[in-house]
């Protein structure tokens, strides 16, 4: 049997009327600026006039280029990066809040070309440790604290461990350092209380958690100032420290009901405060105006008026303050940014209507 070769097939043609992909140099082409100024667009834009930006930065959307990320690290040596703690899984208000606000950094983040490293960490005693890791392993270039507490010692452990860091809640005390962005909590709770005092209620109860909480002691606060400054005195009967549950509150607020003169309207720290308050008062056939705080899903649901938090907005202006912190702008460091929540009036408070708020489903 003759055994014939056959002949290997000849590798494509190549396609020469193939687009190529855009590179540096054709965005400066189009933009009609120098290949160095496409670079400082893309790796250090605040050095670059504001009228180039916008036209280079059109040239890339027209073209759609894509820098090479790798390479661009390496040059930079940046991982473009920002380390988050994601908190164990928790039922409730707070972990609605802190999954919000996670969802809202990323966000954030890819709008600023940065990505988030969610490092899971069950004890908040290992959180500085894993950041100075993964900064030091080039995983990350800083990091963005989140659930800050008055005095916080993790704030100055990072800036012994010379780790870049935004701190998502004001830091007080003596170990506080470093640049942060926080929402009023007592301005949310002032236009909570305000709200009811223009509804005609004198009786304003608060419902807030055990004494000690910054976040707590800050929005127990507002509502004790917006008090104070329409003349109206607080009834320490109706001021109670409950920890954060549905169950909890149900239970004490039956009690404060069942008392002669009982508030007829209630600030709460928080929408699971709130909601026992609000079973409280549907099991006892009780007119009582109620107000939570975080506006989760739950209370546009059940009706609840609550104080919403613009997470979306406190998480673009970490990011913007974390990439500053990076880039080394000295400015940064001390930078200070205080976020008014919204209050979103709803049926549990409506029934005395006030004609200055506006419902909001």
């Amino acid at each position: 049997m003759t055994l014939v070769a056959m002949p290997e097939p000849s590798p494509p043609e190549p396609n020469i009327d193939a687009p190529r992909a855009p590179t540096l140099d054709s965005v400066a082409r189009h933009a009609g600026v120098s290949r160095q100024t496409v670079s400082n667009v893309l790796n250090n834009p605040s050095v670059v006039r504001a009228e180039t930006l916008q036209r280079v930065r059109a040239a890339i959307d027209v073209l759609g280029y894509r820098p090479f990320a790798a390479a661009r690290n390496l040059r930079t040596r940046r991982s473009r990066t920002i380390a988050m703690r994601l908190h164990p899984v928790r039922d409730g208000v707070k972990g609605i809040v802190h999954d919000r606000f996670v969802h809202a950094v990323v966000e954030a983040a890819r709008e600023r070309d940065h990505r988030v490293l969610l490092i899971p960490l069950a004890r908040r005693a290992d959180e500085t440790a894993a950041f100075a890791d993964a900064v030091a392993r080039g995983e990350a270039d800083a990091a963005l604290l989140t659930a800050v507490e008055r005095d916080d010692p993790r704030q100055a452990e990072l800036v012994r461990q010379r780790v870049p860091f935004v701190s998502f809640g004001r830091h007080r005390g003596a170990t506080g350092r470093g640049p942060w962005v926080d929402i009023d909590g007592a301005a949310g709770t002032y236009q909570a209380t305000q709200h009811l005092l223009r509804c005609g209620h004198t009786r304003i109860g608060f419902l807030g958690w055990p004494r000690g909480s910054r976040v707590g002691d800050d929005r127990r606060a507002g509502w004790a100032s917006a008090l104070a400054d329409a003349g109206v005195p607080a009834d320490p009967r109706h001021e109670l420290e409950i920890v954060d549950n549905t169950d909890h509150a149900r239970t004490a607020i039956e009690a404060v009901l069942r008392r002669d003169a009982p508030p007829t309207a209630l600030v709460c720290a928080s929408d699971t405060l709130a909601l026992g308050a609000l079973q409280a008062a549907g099991l006892l056939a009780a007119e009582i105006a109620i107000v939570g705080f975080d506006d989760t899903p739950t209370a546009a649901i059940v009706g609840l008026t609550s104080v919403a938090q613009p997470l979306p907005e406190a998480a673009r202006e970490s990011v913007r303050l974390l990439i500053a912190v990076i880039e080394g702008h000295a400015s940064a460091h001390d930078e200070r940014v205080l976020i008014a929540p919204l209050l979103v009036p709803r049926a549990s408070t409506l029934a005395c209507v006030d004609k200055q708020a506006r419902p909001r489903n």
